[in-house]
């Protein structure tokens, strides 16, 4: 496999290439039942029967969801195939922040003519595609913390290079563009800007020290030459989404980590941990060519590392990050944290993978406003969601006795102990999240084109039915839960459809998608999801954006507002072409939005040179809130 070729590749894309699934289809029985549109509507009105509890939910009358459409603040716009923003008209916007825009003024300049960031100051500047993000506000000042997911080589370094690292220096350079960054950010009066060498700027990339806590942190599973003591990782890789933890810390998500490893014996001979976690011979950027730690057969413990849910304190420029290793290593799309009706701590997590797992952490104590939190995020218990076609389900507790294995095991090797306890697979979980005016909880199910088809890549099967309807979905959907007794601590739930995505352009099956899905506001793949203050669900994709096939009509990657209460959707945003939605958040006065532009296309958004992913500012003109 030639690495010049897998740096273009989604990473989706490029695991299968490393990993295929075998070809094999043991489910025919049931997808006829699943596809067909009466035997799908049926399978529909069934929940919708039970609905009440839930409001209109996916089956919510079509004529209400319609006239709810002037509830929201906008009007609707349409889809775009261009290289700019779209935004409702009343609305604006501008960048707020670009890859390579220096955080101190000593990186002015660092961003080159020819687009390569120079390398003794790439830890200086903003980072590259970025995600999920948050605001603060702290002592008076307003901080936003951004993930910055991966690099492009073939962007970020120079020419010659070809798109893969030739050197140490070069590798550095990628490390040092990826990571999280936190930056104060001020009002001017027109509109936001980085304020340059506020004492809160920071940047955290693959090469910050890092600590660990909960059951893993010490143990021989995280142990290496360089660390033996197997308490100090270094660095936080491939950081997705994000979270905010109660006490106003920053979560951020580390999801396709496994992708950076490699081998320096091509015929290392995998473990079925590593083949479970996707960990290859051939790392995505050659990493393993020059810094001996991401080397499998010199450091073989060193994946076990990342993976993790990694605490950052926004206000605190000198704290040290921490890796939470008992909520569960997997590829984390995002972290949701809400409390039980006791006081404990529930965080949600969705495993970004074709046919992996939704996991729910608990914590064992208890906190209100002002009390420590020792403890709240390395003692407690892991769960994993079993979703019932009688449209209930579980979180099933991961534990040496439900598991047969250890608890060190259960939480370096999650989705094995999922895939022991018969957890549901899913469709690609995403963000998760949670309505701040109820007990619900909503997840991005993005797509699977595996679905019924093959299996995981744990051997488990993926068959059609409950909250993964649509075999090989090219679509994807959003699962709705309520937990039991309106209790995010308890361990039943009920669960709806919200919405299925689909092409009613093209398809007249259950393709075509939920009755809240029209021509006017169709999309693909939801990814991000975030809730405003008004309780409006924002939906962010990053799907197939050619505008032809099976996705003709829908146009660039968009972002959508939805009202949970009827079923309605409408458009509120489009992107770049070539570019994906990632991460949202709010001005303090909720009169500004902050959203991720990932991976544009052409040159985006300067008009020349090279695209860079940014951080893009709107606003109503009206002066009115957004959020």
């Amino acid at each position: 496999m030639d690495i010049k070729d897998t740096t273009d590749l989604s990473w989706d894309e490029f695991d299968e290439l490393r990993d295929p699934r075998p070809e094999e289809n043991d489910f025919d029985k049931v997808v006829d039942a699943a596809l067909s549109r009466r035997g799908f509507l049926g399978g529909v009105l069934a929940f919708g029967s039970g609905a009440v509890a839930f409001g209109s939910g996916l089956m919510g009358s079509t004529t209400a969801a319609r006239a709810a459409t002037s509830a929201f603040p906008f009007e609707p716009i349409g889809t775009a195939t261009d290289f700019d923003i779209r935004v409702p008209k009343g609305y604006a916007w501008k960048p707020l922040v670009k890859l390579g825009q220096p955080l101190f003024a000593a990186a002015e300049g660092a961003y080159g003519a020819d687009g390569v960031i120079a390398a003794d100051k790439a830890t200086m500047v903003f980072g590259e595609n970025t995600d999920g993000m948050e605001s603060y506000v702290v002592d008076g000042k307003q901080l936003i913390t951004v993930n910055s997911e991966y690099v492009n080589p073939k962007i970020n370094l120079p020419a010659a290079s070809e798109g893969v690292p030739q050197s140490a220096e070069e590798v550095k350079l990628l490390q040092s563009l990826q990571g999280v960054t936190v930056m104060e950010i001020a009002d001017t009066g027109a509109g936001y800007d980085v304020v340059l060498d506020s004492p809160y700027n920071r940047r955290i990339t693959h090469n910050t020290q890092m600590t660990m806590d909960g059951p893993v942190a010490g143990t021989d599973l995280v142990k290496t030459k360089a660390d033996p003591a197997g308490m100090s990782p270094i660095g936080t890789m491939n950081n997705c989404g994000s979270g905010r933890t109660l006490w106003n810390t920053y979560l951020t998500c580390e999801e396709n980590f496994n992708g950076y490893f490699g081998a320096s014996d091509e015929n290392h001979a995998r473990s079925d941990a590593e083949k479970r976690y996707g960990i290859g011979t051939k790392g995505r950027y050659a990493y393993e060519k020059f810094d001996p730690r991401y080397d499998i057969v010199n450091e073989p413990n060193e994946p076990h590392r990342h993976g993790w849910i990694t605490e950052i304190d926004p206000s605190d420029p000198t704290s040290t990050p921490v890796k939470h290793s008992a909520l569960g290593r997997f590829k984390h799309e995002n972290a949701a944290m809400v409390q039980a009706k006791d006081g404990r701590v529930v965080v949600y997590m969705g495993d970004d993978e074709r046919g992996e797992f939704m996991y729910k952490y608990v914590s064992n104590g208890t906190w209100a406003e002002g009390q420590p939190t020792d403890g709240l995020l390395s003692e407690g218990t892991l769960y994993v969601a079993k979703f019932n076609d009688d449209m209930t389900g579980e979180w099933l507790a991961l534990t040496p006795d439900s598991t047969g294995m250890t608890e060190v095991e259960i939480l370096v090797y999650a989705r094995m102990a999922g895939s022991k306890v018969g957890a549901t697979t899913m469709d690609r979980p995403e963000w998760i999240a949670c309505n701040p005016l109820k007990a619900e909880a909503y997840c991005a199910l993005t797509n699977n084109k595996n679905r019924g088809l093959k299996t995981n890549a744990g051997g488990d099967e993926t068959p059609v039915g409950g909250p993964n309807p649509r075999e090989a979905n090219k679509y994807g959907q959003i699962v709705r839960w309520i937990p039991e007794g309106d209790d995010h601590g308890a361990t039943g739930f009920a669960w709806d459809l919200y919405v299925m995505a689909g092409n009613p352009n093209v398809h007249s099956d259950a393709y075509a998608g939920s009755d809240n899905v029209t021509p006017g506001n169709m999309f693909n793949s939801p990814d991000g999801m975030v809730f405003d203050s008004k309780g409006w669900l924002w939906i962010q994709t990053d799907g197939n954006y050619k505008n032809e096939g099976d996705f003709e009509g829908m146009g660039n990657n968009q972002m959508l507002v939805g009202n949970t209460e009827t079923g309605e959707i409408a458009r509120f945003m489009t992107v770049p072409y070539g570019a994906e939605v990632t991460g949202l958040c709010f001005s303090a006065d909720r009169k500004v939005a902050f959203v991720g532009v990932q991976h544009p296309g052409g040159s985006w958004p300067d008009g020349e040179g090279k695209p860079r992913s940014s951080v893009v500012q709107v606003w109503r003109e009206d002066g009115g809130t957004i959020g």
